[in-house]
């Protein structure tokens, strides 16, 4: 393993009988990045952590974290990660710094240390005011800050966050991710996997990963930059109608709703006019046809329908 990685996975596969949850998944992470896991619920997003945590046995492959192998050296991979679940173990009848110290005994956090540790740890996460509050009664987004100083307090240099803001307000999500930036800043190297396009921004690299597989793997400015075609954003009457005759239309590459827009991947300029009479010849009302910049959103649509699509040739051959 070399030095500047925090994590090498190899070939990494997790079976469960004959359901394969994650299928050869390789990719590493340098010391002090952030790497996002992307993908909707199912696609072996959660599965692939609790590997990397030594929770869960590889079926094949293998994982190092940290220069330890997670399936031989589980208790040394352990001591040196953060893990945030994503149904963190707070224990509600205990008060905010009770929780903290608590969990500071559980991973040996000195008494000597413990203190100061703990009123650093209230201090980064907001937390100062709210010490004496029991964990049943704090707000999703005061819960998630207190969630998160509980899997640092032991200063660990490797931080797994599993879908760590689903459920809470856009702005605290944004607010929990600048302490992410923080902690990363300080040399910690951070794996988080979620569902929301918008939070992948922040991280370096993202693997984004659909039925058990890792269909992409790069920084967020190069996946979308990569996208094949032009992307037309569409404001029509019908939307839902408008996709279906868009689907059929030969130089579309893809298609897909966005709210009440549709996004339009076609292979060059002039096929905006093609798709604009074939609208209006189904009396489909365009509003506005424009050119945009693909988001993370357009580029996993996008290579989704790919796969798909390159699966059912497979099973045509």
């Amino acid at each position: 393993m070399s030095h500047e990685n925090a994590v090498e996975v190899d070939h990494l596969t997790k079976k469960f009988g004959s359901f394969t949850a994650v299928d050869q998944v390789n990719f590493i992470i340098p010391k002090g990045e952030i790497f996002g896991l992307l993908g909707p619920n199912g696609a072996g997003k959660t599965t692939t952590i609790r590997m990397l945590c030594g929770i869960l046995l590889p079926t094949a492959g293998e994982a190092r974290i940290l220069g330890f192998d997670v399936a031989h050296r589980p208790e040394e991979v352990k001591k040196r990660i953060g893990y945030m679940s994503q149904k963190f173990a707070l224990y509600n009848d205990l008060t905010v710094f009770e929780n903290l110290d608590f969990y500071a005994h559980l991973y040996g956090v000195s008494r000597e240390k413990c203190r100061t540790r703990l009123e650093g740890l209230i201090e980064m996460a907001g937390l100062r005011g709210h010490e004496k509050e029991r964990a049943a009664n704090l707000s999703g987004a005061w819960r998630q800050r207190l969630a998160l100083a509980c899997a640092i307090v032991h200063e660990p240099p490797m931080l797994f966050l599993d879908e760590p803001t689903a459920g809470v307000d856009p702005v605290s999500r944004r607010e929990f991710w600048e302490m992410i930036y923080s902690l990363a800043g300080q040399g910690v190297s951070v794996l988080a996997t979620t569902h929301y396009m918008d939070e992948a921004e922040f991280c370096n690299v993202i693997g984004m990963m659909h039925d058990a597989r890792l269909i992409a793997l790069n920084d967020p400015d190069s996946l979308k930059s990569d996208l094949r075609g032009i992307l037309l954003e569409v404001d029509c009457e019908s939307p839902g109608q408008a996709e279906a005759i868009a689907t059929l239309l030969p130089g579309v590459i893809d298609v897909a709703l966005h709210g009440v827009l549709l996004h339009v991947t076609v292979e060059n300029e002039t096929i905006q006019q093609t798709l604009e009479d074939a609208l209006a010849s189904a009396g489909i009302t365009v509003g506005q046809v424009e050119t945009v910049l693909p988001s993370l959103e357009d580029v996993f649509v996008s290579l989704v329908a790919a796969e798909s699509r390159s699966r059912l040739r497979q099973e045509i051959a």
